[in-house]
C-alpha cells in the first residue's frame, strides 16, 4: 500500500497534464484557458492597484493629519519655550512689579508647552526617539519654573541673588530645555517627510500588471478580429474598457497626488521651517537682549572678552537675517506669503538699530535710560521685537493653510481609487468571461 499511493498520485496528475494538453489543442479548450488567464490578470491588476493605493492613501492620510501636526506642535513646543524665557526676562527688567500682561504671558506659555507635550506623549511609543525627548522635556520644565519663581521672590525684596536665579534658569533653557525641544522637533519633521516619500513613491507593480492585463486583453481582441472577422466582442471590449479606466486613474490619479504632495513639501513645509526657526531665533535674541542688562556685564564669553548675551544676541541676529532671506526666496511672487516676511525684515532692521542705540546709552553709564529703550512702551526694541513676532506669526499662519491645502488635494487624488480599481477589477473579469463563453457557445 505505501508504494502504490505516489504511484495513484503520480497517475492522477499525468491524467490531468493529458487532458490539459488535449484541451489546448482544440479551439474550445484555447479560448477556456485564455479565458482564466485574462480574468486573473484583471482581478491581480486590481488587487496590486488596491493594495498599493491603500499604502499611499494611509501615508498620505498620515502626512494631513498626523505626522504634519506633530511636526507642528513640535515647533510650537520649541516657541512656547522661547517666549516663556522671553517673558521671564522681560518681568525681570520691569522690576518688582512685573507687568500683568507679560506674567499672564509667560503663564501661557508654560502651560501651552505643557498642555502640547501631553498631547504629543498620548501619540508617540515612549521608547521612539521623540519620546524619549518627550519625557526630557516633561522633566525638565518643572525645574525651568522653580528657578523663575526664586528668581521672581528675590527680585520682588529687591536682593541680587533674583539675576544669578533667572540667568541660571535661562542656562536650563537654552543648554537644556531647547535642544531636547530641538531635536523633538527634528525627530517630527524627519517623520514627516518619510510619510510623505511614502506616499509619493510611484506604483510601479500596479503599472506594470495593468500594462500586461491591458495588452493581453487588446491581444485576445486582435485575435478574435482575425479568426472570426467580428470587429467587436462586446464583453472583451467591456473588460479592456475596464481595465483601461483603473490603468488611467491610477497613472492620473497619482502623478496628481505626487505634485500635490511634493508641493506641500516644497512651498509649505520648507517654508513653514525656515519661518519656525526664524521665529524661534528672534525670540532667543529678544531674551538675550533683555538678559545683557539683567547681568550687566557678568556672565562673559569663554575667553572672557565679551558680554556673553550681547553675543548671543548678535549670533541670533545674523541667523534671523538669513533666515528671513530663505523664506523671502521660497515665498517668491506669493503676496500674502512675501507681505510678512518682508515686514518681518524691516522690523528686524528697526529692532537692530535700535538696539545699537541702547547699548550705546548702557555704555556711557545710562542704565535707566537703555532699560526705556529696551523695554519702554515706544520706540522700543521691545516694540520693534513685538512687530516682527507678529508678522512672522502671519507667515506662518498662511504657510501652514497652504501646506494643508496642498496636502489634503495630494490625499483628496488617491481618494476612493482602491475601491474603485477593486471593483472595475471584479467587473472586468467577468466581462471577459462572458466575452469568451460567448465565443465557445459558438462551438456548442
Amino acid at each position: 500500500m505505501p508504494v502504490t499511493v505516489p504511484a495513484q498520485r503520480g497517475g492522477v496528475r499525468s491524467v490531468a497534464a493529458e487532458r490539459l494538453r488535449a484541451a489546448a489543442t482544440t479551439e474550445p479548450g484555447r479560448l477556456q484557458i485564455i479565458g482564466a488567464v485574462l480574468a486573473l490578470l484583471v482581478v491581480a491588476f486590481g488587487a496590486v492597484t488596491a493594495l498599493e493605493v491603500s499604502g499611499r492613501a494611509s501615508a498620505a492620510d498620515d502626512v494631513v493629519t498626523r505626522s504634519q501636526p506633530l511636526s507642528a506642535d513640535a515647533a510650537d513646543v520649541y516657541r512656547s519655550l522661547a517666549d516663556a524665557d522671553t517673558m521671564a526676562a522681560s518681568g525681570f527688567l520691569a522690576g518688582a512689579e512685573e507687568p500683568r500682561d507679560v506674567h499672564e504671558q509667560y503663564e501661557t506659555d508654560i502651560k501651552e508647552a505643557a498642555r502640547l507635550l501631553v498631547k504629543a506623549a498620548a501619540s508617540t511609543d515612549t521608547s521612539s526617539p521623540s519620546g524619549k525627548e518627550i519625557t526630557t522635556l516633561n522633566e525638565l520644565l518643572p525645574q525651568y519654573t522653580g528657578l523663575v519663581e526664586r528668581a521672581r521672590a528675590n527680585n520682588r525684596q529687591g536682593l541680587p541673588l533674583g539675576g544669578a536665579y533667572l540667568r541660571y534658569a535661562n542656562q536650563k533653557m537654552t543648554d537644556e530645555l531647547l535642544p531636547a525641544a530641538e531635536r523633538l522637533y527634528a525627530a517630527e519633521t524627519a517623520r514627516l517627510s518619510a510619510d510623505s516619500a511614502d506616499a509619493r513613491r510611484w506604483p510601479f507593480l500596479a503599472l506594470g500588471v495593468g500594462v500586461v492585463a491591458l495588452a493581453a486583453l487588446v491581444w485576445m481582441q486582435r485575435r478574435t478580429y482575425r479568426r472570426t472577422n467580428r470587429v467587436f466582442n462586446h464583453g472583451l471590449l467591456a473588460a479592456t474598457a475596464a481595465a483601461a479606466v483603473v490603468l488611467l486613474w491610477l497613472a492620473v490619479g497619482h502623478t496628481v497626488a505626487r505634485a500635490e504632495l511634493q508641493d506641500a513639501m516644497v512651498h509649505g513645509q520648507e517654508s513653514l521651517d525656515v519661518l519656525n526657526k526664524a521665529r524661534i531665533n528672534s525670540l532667543k535674541a529678544r531674551a538675550n537682549e533683555n538678559l545683557t542688562l539683567v547681568a550687566r556685564g557678568a556672565v562673559l564669553t569663554a575667553d572672557g572678552t565679551q558680554d556673553r548675551y550681547e553675543t548671543d544676541y548678535g549670533t541670533g541676529m545674523k541667523a534671523l537675517d538669513a533666515q528671513l532671506r530663505s523664506a523671502g526666496k521660497l515665498a517668491g511672487d506669493d503676496s500674502p506669503g512675501s507681505e510678512p516676511v518682508a515686514r518681518a525684515a524691516t522690523g528686524v532692521a528697526e529692532w537692530q538699530e535700535r538696539h545699537r542705540a541702547a547699548r550705546s546709552t548702557d555704555d556711557q553709564g545710562d542704565y535707566d535710560g537703555a532699560l526705556k529703550q529696551i523695554i519702554g512702551p515706544e520706540d522700543s526694541t521691545g516694540e520693534s521685537f513685538a512687530r516682527v513676532d507678529e508678522a512672522l506669526r502671519q507667515a506662518l499662519a498662511h504657510e501652514q493653510g497652504e501646506f494643508t491645502t496642498a496636502a489634503r488635494s495630494g490625499r483628496g487624488a488617491l481618494g476612493g481609487l482602491p475601491a474603485g480599481a477593486a471593483v472595475l477589477a471584479v467587473l472586468g473579469a467577468v466581462a471577459a468571461i462572458a466575452g469568451i463563453n460567448r465565443r465557445l457557445s459558438e462551438y456548442r
